[in-house]
Formats: C-alpha cells, sequence, structure tokens
C-alpha cells in the first residue's frame, strides 16, 4: 500500500499534475487562515466528490473518455476561479462553494483514476486506498504551503498600502485572475474536439 500512497503524493505534487495544482491555489485563493472550517468543508467536498469518481471509475463501474475528463479539469479551474472573482462577500461562505467543489472533485476523480487504472495488477482496495491516502497528504501540503504564501502577500500588501481594507480580497481576485487565464490556456490545448 506504500507505494500506492508514494504515486497518490507524488501525483499531487508534482510538476506534471499543474492542473491539479491550481485547482488547489484557486481553492485556497479565498481564505485566510481563520476561514479554515469553511475550508476543510470545501476541502472535504471535493475529497467526496474525487473519491467516488476514483472509485467508480477504477472498479469500471462507469468509463470516461480521457481527452474530455483531461479538458474539463482546467475548466473546473477556470469556473473556480471566476467563483473567486465575483463573489460579493468579503468571506467565502455559504453552501454553493463546498457543492461547487463535491462536483468538481468527481471531474478530477476521473483524472486520477486514469492515472490508478493503469497501476492495477490483482485487487483494487488497497491500492484505491492507498492512492486516495497518498493524494490526500499531497493536498494537506499543498494547501499548507499557499495558505502560508497567502498570508504573507496579505500581510505585506497591509504593510506597504494600509488603505487597502480588502487586502485578501484582493489578493484572492489577483490569484484567481492568473490561475484561471493558465487554465484557459491548458484548457484550449486539451481540446477533445
Amino acid at each position: 500500500m506504500s507505494s500506492f500512497i508514494a504515486v497518490g503524493f507524488g501525483h499531487i505534487v508534482s510538476i506534471d499534475a499543474l492542473d491539479h495544482l491550481l485547482f488547489l491555489a484557486v481553492l485556497a485563493a479565498c481564505y485566510r487562515p481563520r476561514d479554515w472550517r469553511h475550508g476543510l468543508t470545501v476541502a472535504t467536498a471535493f475529497t467526496v466528490g474525487h473519491s467516488i469518481t476514483l472509485a467508480l471509475a477504477s472498479l469500471g463501474v462507469i468509463v470516461f473518455d480521457t481527452a474530455v475528463v483531461e479538458f474539463l479539469i482546467p475548466v473546473t479551474i477556470v469556473i473556480a476561479g471566476i467563483e473567486n472573482v465575483v463573489q460579493r462577500r468579503d468571506r467565502p461562505g455559504g453552501p454553493a462553494r463546498p457543492l461547487l467543489a463535491g462536483v468538481f472533485g468527481l471531474v478530477h476523480g476521473a483524472g486520477f483514476a486514469n492515472i490508478l487504472r493503469d497501476l492495477f495488477d490483482g485487487g483494487i482496495a488497497m491500492p484505491l486506498l492507498g492512492f486516495n491516502i497518498g493524494i490526500e497528504l499531497g493536498q494537506i501540503l499543498v494547501l499548507g504551503v499557499l495558505i502560508t504564501a497567502f498570508t504573507l502577500v496579505d500581510r505585506a500588501v497591509q504593510f506597504w498600502q494600509p488603505e487597502i481594507i480588502a487586502a485578501t480580497r484582493l489578493r484572492s481576485r489577483v490569484a484567481s485572475t492568473a490561475v484561471a487565464v493558465v487554465a484557459v490556456v491548458i484548457a484550449a490545448g486539451r481540446t477533445p474536439w
């Protein structure tokens, strides 16, 4: 099982997983450390979504067109980035964001399944569990780094420009726009038609 944990972890923290790293960045962009409860709800919804699809696809219950899934992953990033930019509150909240993360998790799980399916040589339970644990450990590491970096940016903005009251909102919009633009380029390169 440890080898599958390593594969899952490596998949998330690798630069080859740029689309998944960008998704985590856009999810974390609107949060401050004190918003951890809502951020945890969003991360859990994403985990539930990708775990469902990962299990179903890995078991062969459902089969996805890889080209379509690889195209939809950056599309989810663009949509999440737009949601960050247009949100009206200073702080994220409410059920819409976790629901959105759960739906997007379904798409990302299909992408993870394509990787995991190629590694099976026997039973599925332990590889699936190990891979999922590795993904979660990688996400925890990436989110920790991102939230720390975003907090440092907020503090720098407030230090150098104290008149900016909503530094987090400004940072969230700038980061989300930048990530969404990169995701548009990735999606354009993966157009399945």
